[in-house]
């Protein structure tokens, strides 16, 4: 097989494992130094995502034996769950960047280099793949009995009372890390928030089928401000979103985001107004976009004519304790504070305008 001067390696690393240095062993028998990619990057903790960037590479670090530590480098990826391009644009970019810092002093570009990306076709979360024709792939079969998710139940379930369980698939200093988070401020949200949206995924358990849920957001731009609102409960406690909210059933969903627009914000603009302000609507239907399962959402975008009275007054309400007119500058630095999808969604549309 040829060698390569580089390898790339793409994943989340909720948490770091086992599987994942049998990888970074394989990519170092084949390359000579390895970047590592972390998805979701500036995503919002939640169960899901339940470490930082910074976290995540300092779990990988603490893994890694000291001979391997100048041969791999670690940087994140956002998700771009709605733009594959714009994802693979920054995939590529983070790659060339790396490659220029670490060899400044010859003078080369990336281009000259033989670069690969490691990983398993078979797992159909790798899709991502047959993204860079480009890179010659080479592969690496997942380790069996090793997955990702089990490994947060474990270490969220009854504030990680079993998690001693799964310390044969975690590297010992991972397994240490873990451990000491588990002393953190930031594990306890973590976990309740886990456990909310097990109890509310069990309540439907006993449906015939699995439950699709359909909900309406809104995305009201006035004068470079968006409209967003503080969620006041679970899931995504503290976290801002879009107005919105689920459908109910004897309304049509054009009805839906006004009413909860109306209910979250008290936006003191007339619901004809608003209805007549949609320049656009689309469907979001990314099938891990929410963590309460399966959650199809309408988004509909609005645009307020300015009228000389500056941005109209708002409150938080309902199920939002505080609503707020951001500029749209900052909120292009707010990924980590959005819930679910939502900044993804709001850059879809304003691609739009």
């Amino acid at each position: 097989m040829q060698h390569f001067d580089y390898l790339v390696f793409i994943g989340r690393f909720q948490p770091v494992h086992l599987g994942h240095l049998k990888v970074i062993e394989a990519a170092l028998a084949h390359a000579d130094k390895l970047i590592v990619i972390c998805g979701s990057a500036r995503q919002a903790v939640s169960p899901r995502n339940p470490f930082t960037q910074a976290e995540r590479e300092a779990m990988l670090r603490a893994a890694l034996p000291p001979e391997w530590q100048e041969r791999v480098f670690v940087v994140g990826c956002s998700d771009r769950m709605y733009n594959d391009q714009q994802w693979v644009t920054e995939v590529q970019s983070l790659v060339d960047k790396v490659i220029a810092v670490d060899t400044a002093s010859l003078g080369h570009r990336a281009a000259e280099f033989r670069i690969g990306i490691v990983g398993s076709s078979r797992n159909r979360n790798n899709y991502y793949l047959e993204l860079f024709p480009q890179w010659q792939r080479v592969e690496v079969p997942d380790e069996p009995g090793i997955d990702a998710a089990q490994l947060r139940d474990c270490f969220l379930n009854d504030g990680g009372a079993r998690f001693a369980h799964c310390a044969d698939k975690l590297p010992p200093a991972v397994y240490s890390w873990m451990s000491q988070f588990q002393h953190g401020e930031v594990y306890p949200y973590i976990v309740a928030e886990h456990r909310y949206l097990r109890d509310f995924r069990q309540r439907w358990a006993v449906a015939p089928y699995p439950p699709t849920f359909v909900t309406a957001d809104a995305v009201v731009i006035h004068s470079g401000h968006i409209l967003l609102v503080r969620r006041r409960g679970m899931p995504g406690r503290g976290l801002w979103a879009l107005p919105g909210g689920f459908v109910e059933q004897d309304e049509p969903i054009r009805d839906a985001v006004i009413r909860e627009l109306k209910e979250e914000t008290r936006l003191k603009v007339p619901a004809p107004v608003l209805a007549g302000s949609i320049r656009v609507n689309r469907v979001f239907d990314h099938p891990q976009r929410s963590l309460r399962g399966r959650t199809i959402t309408h988004a509909f975008l609005i645009e307020l004519t300015p009228t000389g009275d500056g941005l109209p007054k708002v409150r938080g309400g309902d199920d939002a304790d505080r609503a707020s007119w951001v500029p749209l500058s900052e909120f292009s630095r707010m990924e980590a504070q959005l819930f679910e999808d939502h900044f993804y969604i709001v850059n879809w549309f304003l691609g739009q305008i």
